[in-house]
C-alpha cells in the first residue's frame, strides 16, 4: 500500500506533467490563433515557397523559402562541424581518459553548455567576423559560416553529454567479448561500442539540431539578416528566428505583418517538433534495444 506521502508526490508530479502537457499546447494554441489568419489572403504555397520577403514594400512580399533555407542551412553547417567534435569528445571521455581527467573535463564541458547566447554571438560579432574578413577573404563577417561556427560551438556541450551517456550505457560484457577475440581498444570502440550506443548518438545529434535551429540571439548578431538563398558559406543569411525577433517589435498589432511573423513561427515550432519528435523515437528505439 502507498503511503500518503507517496500518493501526494504521484499526484504532485502528474501535476507537474501535465502542466508541462497545457503549457506546450498553450503556446500552440496561441501561434495558431495569431497565425492561421494570414493564409485568409495568402495560399500556404506562396508562403512556403515565396523568394521575396519584404514587409515594407506595396504591396507586401511574405515568401519564407530565403527563411527557411538560411535556417537550414545554418543548421546543417552546425551539425557537420559539431558531430565530429561532440561524439569524438564523447569516445575520449567514456573510453579513454581517465577518471581524474574525466572528473575534470565532464564539467568543464556542460559548463560550456550554460554560457549565455549573447556572449557567444558577441565573441562572433568582435572576434571571428574579423577573421573571416582578413584571412578568409569574406566580403562580410557576419555570414553563414560565422553563424554555423558559432551554433557548433553551442550544440557540441549537448551532443557530448548525450553520446557520452549512451556511450558509458554500452554493457561492459560488449567490450569484453571483443578484446578476448583479439581486437584493440579502437577497433572494440569502432566495430562494438559505437554501433551498439547509436541510437543514443542519434538522439544526441537530433537534439543539437533542435538547439540549433531554434537559437536566436547568436543568428540574429552574426547572420548577417540577408533573406536570400545562400550560395556560399560566406552568404549572409537570414534564419526564421532572426527574422521573428527582428521585426516584431516593428510590427502593427494585428497587421498583416503581424500576422505573417506569427505563421513563420508555426513554421518554426513544427521544425523543432519534428527533430524532437526523431529524437524521442531514437531514445525509445534505443531503451528497447538495451532492454533486450
Amino acid at each position: 500500500m502507498k503511503t500518503r506521502a507517496e500518493q501526494c508526490t504521484a499526484w504532485l508530479l502528474a501535476g507537474i506533467s501535465t502542466l508541462s502537457i497545457l503549457s506546450m499546447a498553450g503556446i500552440v494554441l496561441f501561434l495558431l490563433l495569431d497565425g492561421l489568419p494570414f493564409f485568409r489572403d495568402h495560399s500556404p504555397a506562396e508562403f512556403l515557397l515565396g523568394l521575396h520577403w519584404y514587409p515594407t514594400d506595396e504591396p507586401m512580399e511574405f515568401g519564407i523559402l530565403p527563411l527557411m533555407a538560411g535556417s537550414l542551412a545554418v543548421t546543417a553547417l552546425a551539425t557537420l562541424m559539431a558531430v565530429p567534435v561532440g561524439v569524438a569528445t564523447a569516445v575520449y571521455l567514456s573510453e579513454v581518459a581517465g577518471p581524474g581527467v574525466r572528473r575534470i573535463v565532464k564539467p568543464f564541458v556542460e559548463l560550456l553548455a550554460a554560457l549565455p547566447s549573447v556572449v557567444i554571438g558577441f565573441f562572433g560579432m568582435v572576434v571571428v567576423a574579423p577573421f573571416l574578413q582578413e584571412y578568409l577573404g569574406a566580403s562580410t563577417g557576419l555570414n553563414l559560416l560565422n553563424a554555423g561556427c558559432m551554433l557548433a560551438f553551442m550544440s557540441i556541450p549537448i551532443i557530448c553529454s548525450v553520446a557520452e551517456d549512451a556511450i558509458h550505457a554500452v554493457p561492459g560484457a560488449l567490450r569484453e567479448a571483443s578484446l578476448s577475440l583479439g581486437a584493440t581498444q579502437w577497433e572494440t570502440i569502432w566495430h562494438v561500442v559505437l554501433p551498439a550506443a547509436g541510437s543514443g548518438i542519434g538522439t544526441a545529434v537530433m537534439l543539437g539540431m533542435s538547439r540549433s535551429i531554434g537559437e536566436t540571439m547568436v543568428v540574429l548578431m552574426v547572420a548577417g539578416g540577408a533573406a536570400v538563398v545562400p550560395s556560399s558559406v560566406f552568404d549572409s543569411v537570414r534564419p526564421i528566428p532572426a527574422s521573428i525577433a527582428a521585426e516584431m517589435a516593428e510590427a502593427p498589432f494585428h497587421s498583416e505583418h503581424y500576422y505573417a511573423l506569427f505563421a513563420t513561427g508555426i513554421v518554426l515550432i513544427l521544425f523543432t517538433l519534428v527533430f524532437n519528435a526523431a529524437a524521442f523515437r531514437m531514445a525509445e528505439k534505443n531503451r528497447s534495444g538495451a532492454d533486450c
